[in-house]
Protein backbone atom coordinates (compact mmCIF):
# COMPACT_ATOMS: atom_id res chain seq x y z
CA UNK A 1 0.00 0.00 0.00
CA UNK A 2 2.75 2.58 -0.59
CA UNK A 3 1.89 4.08 -3.60
CA UNK A 4 -1.64 4.75 -1.72
CA UNK A 5 -0.29 5.90 1.47
CA UNK A 6 2.10 8.36 0.10
CA UNK A 7 -1.02 9.90 -2.48
CA UNK A 8 -3.73 9.95 0.38
CA UNK A 9 -0.88 11.94 2.24
CA UNK A 10 -0.46 14.23 0.05
CA UNK A 11 -3.56 14.66 -0.48
CA UNK A 12 -4.14 15.85 3.22
CA UNK A 13 -0.46 17.59 2.81
CA UNK A 14 0.65 15.17 6.10
CA UNK A 15 3.24 12.81 5.97
CA UNK A 16 2.82 9.13 4.79
CA UNK A 17 3.18 8.39 8.22
CA UNK A 18 -0.02 9.68 9.65
CA UNK A 19 -2.05 7.77 7.21
CA UNK A 20 -3.56 4.41 8.99
CA UNK A 21 -5.52 2.32 6.18
CA UNK A 22 -8.55 0.20 7.47
CA UNK A 23 -10.44 -2.37 6.26
CA UNK A 24 -13.77 -0.30 7.07
CA UNK A 25 -15.09 2.56 9.17
CA UNK A 26 -16.03 -0.55 11.37
CA UNK A 27 -13.00 -2.21 11.66
CA UNK A 28 -10.94 1.47 12.26
CA UNK A 29 -13.31 1.53 15.30
CA UNK A 30 -12.90 -1.76 16.57
CA UNK A 31 -9.21 -1.97 16.39
CA UNK A 32 -8.65 1.55 17.78
CA UNK A 33 -10.83 1.03 20.90
CA UNK A 34 -8.60 -2.28 21.12
CA UNK A 35 -5.63 -0.09 20.54
CA UNK A 36 -6.72 2.97 23.35
CA UNK A 37 -7.60 -0.14 25.87
CA UNK A 38 -4.25 -1.93 25.55
CA UNK A 39 -2.58 1.65 26.71
CA UNK A 40 -4.49 3.43 28.95
CA UNK A 41 -5.25 0.31 31.03
CA UNK A 42 -7.62 -1.37 33.13
CA UNK A 43 -10.21 0.59 34.00
CA UNK A 44 -10.19 3.03 30.80
CA UNK A 45 -13.37 4.86 29.79
CA UNK A 46 -14.91 5.70 26.02
CA UNK A 47 -17.25 8.53 25.65
CA UNK A 48 -20.02 9.43 22.57
CA UNK A 49 -22.38 12.00 21.61
CA UNK A 50 -26.01 11.12 22.99
CA UNK A 51 -27.02 9.63 19.56
CA UNK A 52 -24.41 8.17 17.63
CA UNK A 53 -23.27 4.82 15.56
CA UNK A 54 -23.88 1.50 17.96
CA UNK A 55 -20.44 0.40 16.94
CA UNK A 56 -18.68 3.01 19.25
CA UNK A 57 -20.44 1.30 22.38
CA UNK A 58 -20.21 -2.58 20.94
CA UNK A 59 -16.29 -1.63 20.50
CA UNK A 60 -15.59 -0.22 23.80
CA UNK A 61 -17.43 -3.11 25.37
CA UNK A 62 -15.79 -5.56 23.34
CA UNK A 63 -12.26 -3.45 24.09
CA UNK A 64 -13.07 -3.53 27.79
CA UNK A 65 -13.21 0.25 27.98
CA UNK A 66 -16.35 1.35 30.42
CA UNK A 67 -18.28 4.24 28.97
CA UNK A 68 -19.05 7.00 30.84
CA UNK A 69 -20.76 10.23 29.87
CA UNK A 70 -18.34 12.47 31.48
CA UNK A 71 -15.70 13.11 28.49
CA UNK A 72 -13.34 14.62 30.76
CA UNK A 73 -12.49 10.63 32.21
CA UNK A 74 -12.00 9.14 29.43
CA UNK A 75 -9.38 7.81 27.55
CA UNK A 76 -11.23 7.32 24.37
CA UNK A 77 -13.58 10.40 22.74
CA UNK A 78 -15.66 9.78 19.81
CA UNK A 79 -17.34 12.61 17.95
CA UNK A 80 -19.28 12.66 14.37
CA UNK A 81 -20.60 15.40 12.38
CA UNK A 82 -22.08 16.22 10.86
CA UNK A 83 -24.00 13.34 13.66
CA UNK A 84 -25.39 10.46 12.58
CA UNK A 85 -28.96 10.19 12.74
CA UNK A 86 -29.81 13.87 13.21
CA UNK A 87 -27.30 15.35 10.73
CA UNK A 88 -26.41 18.11 12.91
CA UNK A 89 -23.08 19.63 14.49
CA UNK A 90 -22.53 18.13 17.55
CA UNK A 91 -22.48 21.51 20.20
CA UNK A 92 -19.25 20.39 22.29
CA UNK A 93 -17.15 19.42 19.94
CA UNK A 94 -14.61 22.48 20.29
CA UNK A 95 -14.90 22.26 23.70
CA UNK A 96 -13.93 18.57 23.63
CA UNK A 97 -11.20 19.14 21.85
CA UNK A 98 -9.30 21.96 23.63
CA UNK A 99 -10.04 20.03 26.33
CA UNK A 100 -8.16 17.11 25.68
CA UNK A 101 -5.34 16.11 27.87
CA UNK A 102 -2.51 13.77 27.63
CA UNK A 103 -3.97 10.20 27.49
CA UNK A 104 -6.75 10.72 26.24
CA UNK A 105 -7.50 10.22 22.26
CA UNK A 106 -10.40 12.03 19.71
CA UNK A 107 -11.56 9.88 17.10
CA UNK A 108 -13.77 12.33 14.63
CA UNK A 109 -16.03 10.03 12.20
CA UNK A 110 -16.29 12.05 9.29
CA UNK A 111 -18.65 9.34 7.70
CA UNK A 112 -20.94 12.12 6.89
CA UNK A 113 -19.02 15.23 5.85
CA UNK A 114 -18.30 14.32 2.15
CA UNK A 115 -22.27 15.63 1.53
CA UNK A 116 -22.66 18.24 4.46
CA UNK A 117 -25.48 20.60 2.40
CA UNK A 118 -25.14 23.21 4.86
CA UNK A 119 -23.07 24.47 7.39
CA UNK A 120 -19.07 24.56 8.26
CA UNK A 121 -17.15 22.07 10.41
CA UNK A 122 -16.46 22.79 14.10
CA UNK A 123 -12.96 22.18 13.78
CA UNK A 124 -10.22 23.43 11.40
CA UNK A 125 -6.84 24.15 11.68
CA UNK A 126 -4.77 23.68 14.84
CA UNK A 127 -7.71 22.33 16.28
CA UNK A 128 -8.73 19.67 13.81
CA UNK A 129 -4.35 19.03 13.82
CA UNK A 130 -5.36 17.51 17.72
CA UNK A 131 -7.63 14.58 16.26
CA UNK A 132 -7.93 11.21 14.27
CA UNK A 133 -9.97 11.65 11.04
CA UNK A 134 -11.49 8.55 10.16
CA UNK A 135 -12.67 8.67 6.41
CA UNK A 136 -15.05 6.87 4.68
CA UNK A 137 -15.46 7.56 0.99
CA UNK A 138 -17.79 4.87 -0.03
CA UNK A 139 -21.32 6.82 1.50
CA UNK A 140 -20.46 9.83 -0.39
CA UNK A 141 -19.70 8.00 -3.89
CA UNK A 142 -22.58 5.33 -3.69
CA UNK A 143 -20.33 2.25 -2.97
CA UNK A 144 -21.29 1.81 0.90
CA UNK A 145 -20.67 -2.31 -0.54
CA UNK A 146 -17.31 -1.20 -0.93
CA UNK A 147 -15.29 -1.61 2.43
CA UNK A 148 -12.68 0.60 2.24
CA UNK A 149 -11.40 3.36 4.35
CA UNK A 150 -8.34 5.35 6.36
CA UNK A 151 -7.73 7.83 9.16
CA UNK A 152 -5.28 10.20 9.74
CA UNK A 153 -3.36 10.42 12.91
CA UNK A 154 -3.16 13.84 14.87
CA UNK A 155 0.16 15.04 14.63
CA UNK A 156 0.70 14.65 18.08
CA UNK A 157 -0.33 11.40 18.04
CA UNK A 158 1.52 9.06 21.13
CA UNK A 159 4.17 7.14 19.25
CA UNK A 160 2.98 3.58 21.32
CA UNK A 161 -0.56 4.96 20.85
CA UNK A 162 0.41 5.08 16.79
CA UNK A 163 2.40 1.85 16.47
CA UNK A 164 -0.47 -0.17 18.44
CA UNK A 165 -2.82 0.82 15.94
CA UNK A 166 -0.72 0.24 13.15
CA UNK A 167 0.71 -3.72 14.30
CA UNK A 168 -3.53 -4.64 15.14
CA UNK A 169 -4.14 -4.43 11.49
CA UNK A 170 -4.48 -7.01 9.22
CA UNK A 171 -1.62 -7.96 6.94
CA UNK A 172 -3.97 -7.10 3.78
CA UNK A 173 -6.78 -4.65 5.07
CA UNK A 174 -7.92 -3.57 1.54
CA UNK A 175 -8.54 -5.73 -1.66
CA UNK A 176 -8.01 -4.03 -5.02
CA UNK A 177 -11.58 -2.55 -5.33
CA UNK A 178 -10.89 -0.61 -1.71
CA UNK A 179 -7.12 0.21 -3.07
CA UNK A 180 -9.46 1.64 -6.35
CA UNK A 181 -11.87 3.82 -4.60
CA UNK A 182 -9.23 5.19 -1.87
CA UNK A 183 -7.00 6.17 -5.11
CA UNK A 184 -10.02 7.63 -6.92
CA UNK A 185 -11.33 9.40 -3.97
CA UNK A 186 -8.47 11.54 -3.25
CA UNK A 187 -8.44 13.32 -7.04
CA UNK A 188 -9.23 16.67 -8.52
CA UNK A 189 -11.80 14.62 -10.66
CA UNK A 190 -13.63 12.55 -7.97
CA UNK A 191 -14.43 15.71 -5.66
CA UNK A 192 -15.40 17.90 -8.82
CA UNK A 193 -18.21 15.37 -9.46
CA UNK A 194 -18.84 15.59 -5.69
CA UNK A 195 -19.53 19.06 -5.69
CA UNK A 196 -22.10 19.02 -8.53
CA UNK A 197 -23.75 16.47 -6.32
CA UNK A 198 -24.10 18.72 -3.71
CA UNK A 199 -25.31 21.31 -5.76
CA UNK A 200 -28.22 18.76 -7.02
CA UNK A 201 -29.17 17.17 -3.57
CA UNK A 202 -29.52 20.97 -1.67
CA UNK A 203 -32.53 21.54 -4.51
CA UNK A 204 -33.43 17.99 -3.90
CA UNK A 205 -33.48 18.63 0.38
CA UNK A 206 -35.46 21.67 -0.07
CA UNK A 207 -38.12 20.09 -2.16
CA UNK A 208 -38.67 17.09 0.23
CA UNK A 209 -38.16 19.01 3.44
CA UNK A 210 -41.23 21.62 1.90
CA UNK A 211 -43.07 18.50 1.04
CA UNK A 212 -43.32 17.03 4.08
CA UNK A 213 -44.40 20.03 6.13
CA UNK A 214 -46.98 20.98 3.67
CA UNK A 215 -48.65 17.09 5.12
CA UNK A 216 -48.08 17.72 7.94
CA UNK A 217 -44.55 16.72 9.22
CA UNK A 218 -42.27 18.47 11.63
CA UNK A 219 -38.62 18.34 10.25
CA UNK A 220 -35.39 18.56 12.41
CA UNK A 221 -32.66 20.74 11.42
CA UNK A 222 -29.97 18.80 9.69
CA UNK A 223 -26.63 19.65 7.92
CA UNK A 224 -26.65 16.57 5.75
CA UNK A 225 -27.98 14.41 3.40
CA UNK A 226 -30.15 13.12 5.62
CA UNK A 227 -32.83 14.30 8.17
CA UNK A 228 -35.13 13.00 10.66
CA UNK A 229 -38.93 13.68 11.09
CA UNK A 230 -41.67 13.20 12.77
CA UNK A 231 -45.74 13.57 12.57
CA UNK A 232 -46.53 16.93 13.73
CA UNK A 233 -50.01 16.48 14.41
CA UNK A 234 -49.51 13.11 15.88
CA UNK A 235 -51.76 11.58 13.49
CA UNK A 236 -51.90 8.88 10.91
CA UNK A 237 -52.81 5.51 9.54
CA UNK A 238 -55.72 4.15 11.64
CA UNK A 239 -56.28 7.06 14.03
CA UNK A 240 -53.50 7.64 16.77
CA UNK A 241 -50.19 7.73 15.27
CA UNK A 242 -48.63 4.29 15.46
CA UNK A 243 -45.11 4.80 13.61
CA UNK A 244 -44.86 0.77 13.24
CA UNK A 245 -48.39 0.57 11.49
CA UNK A 246 -47.18 3.71 9.13
CA UNK A 247 -43.78 1.86 8.12
CA UNK A 248 -45.61 -1.61 7.72
CA UNK A 249 -47.92 -0.14 5.58
CA UNK A 250 -45.24 1.99 3.55
CA UNK A 251 -43.51 -0.92 2.92
CA UNK A 252 -46.48 -2.40 0.86
CA UNK A 253 -45.93 0.70 -1.26
CA UNK A 254 -42.25 0.17 -1.51
CA UNK A 255 -41.13 2.42 0.63
CA UNK A 256 -38.68 1.64 3.40
CA UNK A 257 -38.06 4.70 6.50
CA UNK A 258 -35.72 4.03 9.32
CA UNK A 259 -37.37 3.54 12.70
CA UNK A 260 -35.63 6.28 14.83
CA UNK A 261 -36.16 4.19 17.98
CA UNK A 262 -33.11 2.22 17.26
CA UNK A 263 -31.43 5.92 17.64
CA UNK A 264 -33.16 6.45 20.97
CA UNK A 265 -35.74 8.56 18.92
CA UNK A 266 -38.79 7.06 19.54
CA UNK A 267 -41.45 8.57 17.08
CA UNK A 268 -39.22 9.58 14.56
CA UNK A 269 -38.16 8.13 11.40
CA UNK A 270 -34.69 9.32 9.63
CA UNK A 271 -35.31 10.12 5.79
CA UNK A 272 -32.33 9.90 2.99
CA UNK A 273 -32.90 13.30 0.73
CA UNK A 274 -33.99 11.24 -2.19
CA UNK A 275 -34.34 12.15 -6.37
CA UNK A 276 -37.95 13.84 -7.16
CA UNK A 277 -39.42 10.49 -8.48
CA UNK A 278 -38.83 8.90 -5.07
CA UNK A 279 -40.13 11.92 -3.41
CA UNK A 280 -43.28 11.79 -5.65
CA UNK A 281 -44.03 8.14 -4.63
CA UNK A 282 -43.48 9.07 -0.82
CA UNK A 283 -45.51 11.60 -0.56
CA UNK A 284 -48.46 9.71 -2.94
CA UNK A 285 -48.11 6.75 -0.43
CA UNK A 286 -48.23 9.14 2.33
CA UNK A 287 -51.75 10.96 0.87
CA UNK A 288 -53.07 7.16 0.67
CA UNK A 289 -52.73 6.01 4.00
CA UNK A 290 -54.15 9.57 5.37
CA UNK A 291 -57.14 9.33 3.09
CA UNK A 292 -57.66 5.35 4.12
CA UNK A 293 -57.34 6.70 8.00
Amino acid sequence: YTALTRQLAAWHGVVPARIVLAASASEFIQRISVAVALTAGPGAAMTQPAHAYGDYARAAQAAGLVITPDAAQAALLWACEPSSPLGQPQPDLAEWVAALHCGQTLVLDEAYAPLRLHGAPSLEGAALERVWRLITPNKALGLTGVRAAYAVAPADAPPALRARVQVLAPSWPLGAHGVALLQCWATTDCQDWLYACRATLRGWNARQVDALRHAGWQVEPSDAHFFVASRADGVGAGGPFDLKNVLSALRRHGIKLRDGASFGLPGHVRMAVAPPATQDALMHALHTLKARA
